[in-house]
């Protein structure tokens, strides 16, 4: 696992040990990031569910202003801070070590550009993000929110919880939900 573009570029990234996280692959991260790329620049960008942290970092080398990393694994919280300090974004990074139901309170940003979240799998946790980030003041009709899912991953109810569905992007076993809130931004 590497930084695949911008001033960290090629930089690897450690992993947290044992199976508690399942880090998104370079391919399918380059993929991502690809679609992102005019909106990553000067951005805030949220990474929940944050595992490694190569998300977020990936964000930064790529020009976000800030990054939020919302984990509460305490492996995965020591691998982040490595993987930051590695690739001296530090100063750019927020680290909330928490539930991430709990964390999306403590964001005090006047807007969030980008929310990118990879729950566990089958454990219906987007849901409840969705469901909280509907109320936060950060999420405008500007913030684009990406779900990493499982392929079979029903998102048949976001259009009741205010969101629009704007694109979907599937790979060999995942996809990448792309979202706004309706009646607003389309990608």
């Amino acid at each position: 696992m590497r930084v695949i573009a911008g001033t960290a570029r090629s930089l690897p990234l450690k992993a947290p040990e044992g199976m508690g996280t399942r880090p998104t692959t370079d391919r399918i991260k380059e993929t991502l990031f690809n679609m992102l790329q005019a909106y990553t620049p000067n951005s805030v960008f949220i990474d929940i569910f944050s595992g490694s942290g190569s998300i977020g970092i990936e964000a930064l080398s790529r020009g976000a202003r800030k990054a939020y990393f919302i984990e509460n694994a305490a492996p995965a919280i020591d691998c982040i801070r490595q993987n930051l300090e590695f690739t001296k974004f530090t100063d750019r990074a927020v680290i909330l070590k928490q539930d991430a139901l709990g964390a999306l309170h403590n964001i005090f940003e006047k807007e969030a550009d980008i929310i990118f979240m990879d729950p566990p799998y089958e454990m219906g946790l987007e849901k409840q993000v969705l469901q909280i980030l509907q109320n936060c003041h950060y999420v405008t009709g500007n913030t684009l929110i990406i779900v990493e899912a499982d392929l079979t991953t029903d998102f048949s109810y976001v259009e009741d919880l205010g969101y629009r569905i704007d694109k979907e992007k599937k790979y060999k076993t995942n996809k990448h939900v792309f979202m706004s809130l309706q009646n607003e931004r389309s990608l």
